[in-house]
């Protein structure tokens, strides 16, 4: 075990790099699609079942403070 700890980083340290660098790029496409998907607005009251659902005071907006 001389040898690796001569040549600077240890095969240990290296499957840690590697592995903390996959955690790192699932954390950004995490993001990634929770971004995405807060962008896209509901649209539940697009097709009505009845006519009576038309009413103004039945539409509710989503808004973010």
């Amino acid at each position: 075990m001389e040898p690796d700890l001569r040549m600077g980083l240890s095969v240990w340290a290296i499957v840690a790099i590697v592995c903390n660098s996959v955690v790192g790029v699932l954390i950004l496409i995490l993001f990634v699609i929770l971004y995405k998907a807060c962008k896209v607005p509901s649209h539940q009251e697009k097709v009505p079942a009845s006519p009576e659902q038309k009413k103004p005071e039945q539409k509710y907006l989503l808004t973010a403070a």
